[in-house]
């Protein structure tokens, strides 16, 4: 019956979007497959755009550098960058606070920085959507520097998802490592965990999919590759479904360092997501959820359709893609309903 259930499910959103393409699977904690399905061109092995998923394997990386002793949460980013350089990235009501973040105050998405990709009449998804945009990291800083900040470092319970942190975090990882963010990557994760089919594009000579946006073919190859530690990472339903579940079980670092207690509650267009240690956690139960359903959900969505999220109540994994820009809400509210299912 529960398994009807997600079919109708995944079918009643296939139907009432433009979807032309998608695939979900869904495992126990022990690797027992409870559903799979692939519409359209998708199997589970098919390459797929993993977007702010690619947030998770920064934190990851993060975290592991940080129990082989090259950082600390607590590390100020003067030690990775000249006051200068950090001069007028952060300024609230005409203070300079850039030289006052942390390690911390990226990762959990709690510096107070404004977000390129998603503000203004101009911003970076916008013109993504347009023609497709390469954006080198100091080109990045720069456009940040023009926004103000929207509160002070780590203030009160105050968060804000921007990709500046995470791209912020990705930079610091080649500083301390004297590598690339790629060869980390795959050093740390992907060869750990076996993970073939998920890389870090370079170049627009790696293979790097299409996404819709409504009925139109999207093609932005430079802008994945600049995207890197924020959301530029290919893979598939199979890697992730392995990566999820390695995150949350701590076989890539000591999951003590996530701190489950620990979230922040995101800007009001984010609603009903907070933000914790490299990870969204949505409450079940509440409001959005007609309060239905117990506990919560953790893991990441991306902006164009990938979901990769673990549900503690159930012990069960949810990973998929739907391949679709226009509706950015769209992953989130399918897990929810997926979560509302489960047995």
């Amino acid at each position: 019956m529960k398994t009807k259930n997600y079919d109708d499910l995944f079918d009643k959103y296939i139907q009432s979007k433009k979807i032309y393409e998608s695939i979900i699977l869904i495992e126990k904690g022990t690797g027992e497959t409870i559903f799979s399905k692939a519409y359209g061109k998708k199997d589970i092995d098919s390459p797929i755009i993993a977007a702010s998923i690619t947030k998770m394997f920064t934190a990851a990386c993060i975290f592991i550098l940080i129990q082989q002793g090259y950082m600390t949460l607590n590390d100020n980013l003067l030690n990775f960058y000249e006051p200068a350089y950090l001069k007028g990235l952060h300024v609230y009501k005409g203070k300079d606070y850039s030289c006052e973040l942390k390690v911390s105050d990226l990762l959990y998405q709690t510096s107070g920085l404004a977000d390129i990709y998603e503000e203004g009449k101009n911003s970076v998804k916008k013109q993504a959507i347009i023609s497709d945009t390469f954006i080198t990291f100091d080109k990045n800083i720069a456009l940040t520097k023009e926004k103000d900040a929207h509160f002070p470092p780590n203030y009160k319970n105050n968060a804000h998802y921007a990709d500046i942190n995470y791209n912020i975090l990705g930079d610091i990882i080649e500083k301390v490592t004297e590598c690339s963010l790629e060869r980390v990557f795959e050093k740390y994760i992907f060869s750990k965990l076996n993970m073939t089919r998920t890389y870090l594009p370079v170049s627009e000579k790696e293979y790097i999919p299409m996404v819709y946006y409504g009925d139109k073919q999207l093609y932005r190859p430079q802008f994945i590759v600049c995207s890197k530690a924020s959301g530029g990472c290919i893979t598939s339903a199979r890697d992730l479904m392995i990566f999820i579940q390695a995150f949350f079980h701590g076989w890539l670092f000591d999951k003590k360092i996530l701190d489950l207690k620990l979230y922040k509650k995101l800007q009001l267009s984010m609603f009903p997501i907070y933000y914790g240690s490299g990870y969204m956690r949505v409450k079940m139960g509440g409001f959005s959820t007609s309060f239905l359903g117990q506990g919560d959900l953790i893991g990441h969505s991306g902006s164009t359709g990938s979901f990769a999220f673990y549900y503690p109540n159930k012990e069960l994994f949810f990973v998929g893609d739907f391949n679709q820009m226009k509706y950015p809400t769209l992953p989130i509210r399918f897990v929810m309903q997926l979560a509302m299912f489960a047995p």
